[in-house]
């Protein structure tokens, strides 16, 4: 089914199943290596929403190998650090930005940016190369030694070379690649998230607000233009309702969350009362896609799909980066040859995600969620007399690396004469 391009590189036909940042990223480097490539998004349209993400390390070398650094410093969101504030809103400590250009980002990255522009930056790049079909999704996977047949959501059907799912946290493409009757493979870290946008008012600043609740309970405000707040409710929970409430609907979903957080204090009611009026409302489970294979045949997994990390590693959204561009690379350095493509795919990205996932410390992030009211103000007080002192900022500045530890990108994973 492979056909040659005119320098006699086989050229495969590629689905890649999910529009979002690594299936854009796909898109660029199999396109540029020469693939017929599409595209298929569930969404109707581009999904150029979603909340504030960041880039560290290595996903900011990806980003820069795609010629792409100016165009998202020009979208960056302003927000030079993070403040622990009081039930007043008064901050207790801030953490500042690293913006040296050396060392670790700190809870605020130097590049921070709305996950719908970083989307719309990487599909300007790489749609000319790519077909992209919006509104349908793979329902269903079947492949043999010689194509891999992907069962739209709209009844059709359609024969390719190589299937990837970067279809996010909750794949359904993952299907095809786990052992028969797996379970999914997450970890969970005992912790839910909420989030949606609300008017901004005068008083809402640049600097992010993180504000702790007794009761393992977290809200914090962000505000990325001169018109939009966002919010999230963070809640440390192991039951079975807060598992389960993820998949009930948006208005269960957000009773759900209004009834944790009523009592909470500081702009609590502003927040809830903006829940019914917002443009969207996001409700997850924090957890982690751990699976010990991310191909079988010719159905790989790549992004969240393959390895979420949780948005605590702060890497996510650099790790699909760079999956992409690992994952591109071997495709077309091997074209004729998938297992051996597959295979150098996990042998070269694991241990990048290994060292990512390791990051997550469920036992800490727990010291970051107090239940008491007491642990809260020392949390407040030792994190004060951490920044009077300057430690945060000493300790990003002089570190030897970000939180994805020493690793480095392959080379490039164009060709040459690939095109």
């Amino acid at each position: 089914m492979a056909m040659n391009t005119n320098s006699g590189t086989p050229s495969l036909r590629i689905l890649i199943c999910g529009g979002g940042i690594a299936g854009q990223a796909l898109a660029y480097w199999l396109g540029e290596g020469g693939h017929r490539v599409t595209v298929v998004e569930r969404f109707p349209a581009l999904r150029a929403t979603g909340a504030q993400v960041d880039l560290r390390g290595q996903g900011i070398d990806a980003i820069a190998s795609m010629g792409l650094l100016e165009a998202v410093r020009t979208e960056l969101v302003d927000e030079p650090g993070v403040a622990f504030v009081n039930s007043r809103g008064t901050p207790r400590a801030t953490i500042m930005a690293n913006t040296s250009g050396q060392g670790r980002q700190t809870l605020t990255s130097e590049y921070e940016i709305m996950r719908g522009d970083l989307v719309r930056i990487l599909h300007d790049l790489a749609k000319d190369d790519a077909e992209y079909v919006f509104g349908i999704g793979v329902d269903r996977v079947e492949q043999d030694d010689e194509k891999v047949t992907a069962h739209f959501s709209d009844g059709t059907t359609g024969e390719y070379d190589v299937l990837i799912g970067a279809d996010g946290q909750g794949s359904r493409v993952r299907r095809a690649v786990l052992p028969d009757g797996a379970a999914e493979p997450y970890r969970q870290v005992g912790i839910h998230m909420a989030y949606w946008f609300i008017p901004r008012i005068a008083s809402d600043r640049n600097i992010r607000d993180t504000y702790m609740v007794p009761g393992g309970r977290q809200i914090m405000r962000r505000s990325h233009n001169p018109e939009q707040t966002q919010v999230y409710f963070v809640l440390r929970e192991e039951s079975a309702e807060a598992s389960a409430i993820h998949r009930s609907p948006i208005e269960d979903q957000q009773r759900f969350w209004a009834d944790r957080f009523r009592d909470a204090g500081w702009q609590v009611d502003r927040f809830i009362d903006g829940m019914r009026d917002a443009p969207f409302f996001y409700s997850q489970e924090v957890v982690q896609v751990r699976t010990g294979t991310w191909s079988k045949g010719r159905v790989v997994l790549a992004g969240d799909a393959a390895h979420c990390a949780s948005p605590y590693s702060g890497m996510g959204v650099s790790a699909g980066l760079v999956g992409a561009y690992v994952l591109a690379g071997e495709l077309n350095r091997h074209p004729d040859d998938l297992a051996t493509a597959f295979a150098n795919y996990d042998a070269t990205l694991r241990p990048f995600i290994d060292e990512v996932q390791a990051s997550v410390k469920p036992a800490l992030l727990k010291l970051g969620m107090p239940r008491s009211r007491a642990a809260i103000i020392a949390f407040r007080t030792a994190t004060a007399v951490a920044t009077t002192l300057r430690i945060p900022e000493l300790v990003a500045r002089f570190s030897r690396e970000d939180r994805g530890g020493a690793w480095q990108l392959p080379p490039n994973p164009v060709a040459t004469g690939a095109r």
